[in-house]
């Protein structure tokens, strides 16, 4: 006897499934086209915006000073003393508190007529408060920060191209410079070349932050044939050099031998009337093996004639203090927001270099 078999769907035919499948795939690729993409790597900001520099100068004026009340001097404690004990009839007649207390002096000295001494009581104890000087109050002992209300602009982004001529080993020669300048409020970048035909290029470079005290220099970097650095480590309290020598002491307001005359001209800049023909600036200085203080003295107000064009300028000059210091006159323009447009370099051998400002522009 033929047993029934279970009924078999009918097979589909080969190219509707085809269709069919080519459908849900591009139904696929189009939601995943539509979908915004949740993975993949993030795009590092700094690469895809550019650093915002700011081409308009930055004033730093200083904060309010605020006059502070005297410190007052420690209170020392009184030593307490037993009393025999007052009759009833004896006692003082209670104080009127309508009328307010007599200021009481503080550790008054020993045998002051104001201070009454009890014949029942031992005799008044000598405490430590009327024989020892009271110590100055940390307060009263530090002096005030330095550079606390100093007012500074700082120049805006520029690069300014030089024009220059000197002299080495009895050779003269000329030579092009140009200093790329910088900032976006915050912190800031300071790069001069200088390219001379058969004496190669030499470049200093300085980075660092911008902060009440106006240029905070973090490292400085000088580059001939070979390259040396000074890294300023304000939280350590030390330079550090890479050429092996020792450390210097960092001091609040160091400056590098490129941001020195940009800070010197933000200064000026700042607070223009601060700074009169004879007056003297002096800044802690760092090279790419040592740091000194360098002082600057305003010498006159003179105007030059620059391959760039005409300029009032003020020039500033740094004397040797050392047998083999350099002699530096600088000129600064203020209607360049104090710029460097000139310059003089002169060794103890008569050796020099020569700079003058030829064009200005964006950077």
């Amino acid at each position: 006897m033929n047993t029934p078999t279970a009924r078999q769907a009918p097979a589909l035919p080969a190219r509707p499934l085809i269709a069919l499948t080519s459908l849900v795939v591009l139904a696929h690729v189009l939601l995943l086209q539509a979908a915004p993409l949740a993975w993949g790597p993030v795009p590092d900001p700094q690469t895809a915006t550019p650093r915002p520099f700011l081409t308009r100068t930055l004033e730093i004026k200083p904060a309010p000073v605020v006059a502070s009340a005297p410190a007052a001097t420690p209170v020392r404690p009184r030593p307490v003393r037993r009393r025999a004990p007052v009759s009833q009839e004896n006692r003082a007649p209670a104080p009127d508190l309508t009328t307010p207390p007599a200021i009481e002096s503080i550790a008054p000295p020993v045998g002051d007529s104001a201070a009454p001494i009890d014949p029942t009581g031992p005799p008044p104890e000598v405490t430590a408060a009327t024989t020892e000087p009271v110590a100055p109050t940390p307060a009263e002992a530090a002096p005030p920060p330095p550079g606390a209300s100093t007012a500074l602009t700082i120049p805006g982004s520029v690069r300014l191209k030089y024009a220059m001529t000197g002299r080495s080993k009895n050779m003269a020669y000329s030579a092009f410079a140009q200093l790329d300048w910088l900032q976006d409020g915050q912190t800031y970048d300071a790069r001069m070349v200088v390219s001379a035909l058969f004496l190669g290029s030499r470049s200093m470079t300085s980075s660092g932050r911008i902060t009440a005290d106006g240029l905070a220099p973090t490292r400085f970097l000088d580059k001939a044939r070979s390259e040396r650095a000074a890294h300023f480590q304000a939280d350590q309290g030390k330079i550090s050099f890479s050429a092996n020598t020792p450390d210097a002491p960092w001091l609040r307001g160091a400056q590098d031998r490129l941001s020195v005359f940009l800070q010197l001209g933000s200064l000026l800049a700042g607070a223009p009337a601060s700074y009169p023909v004879g007056a003297s600036v002096s800044l802690y200085t760092a090279g790419p093996r040592e740091a000194d203080t360098w002082t600057f003295t305003v010498e006159s107000e003179e105007t030059l004639r620059l391959p760039a064009g005409e300029a009032a300028t003020l020039k500033l000059t740094r004397k040797p203090q050392r047998d083999y210091d350099q002699t530096v006159e600088i000129w600064f323009a203020p209607a360049m927001d104090y710029l460097p447009v000139r310059s003089r370099i002169t060794q103890q051998n008569g050796d020099f270099i020569d700079q003058q400002l030829r064009v200005v522009e964006k950077p």
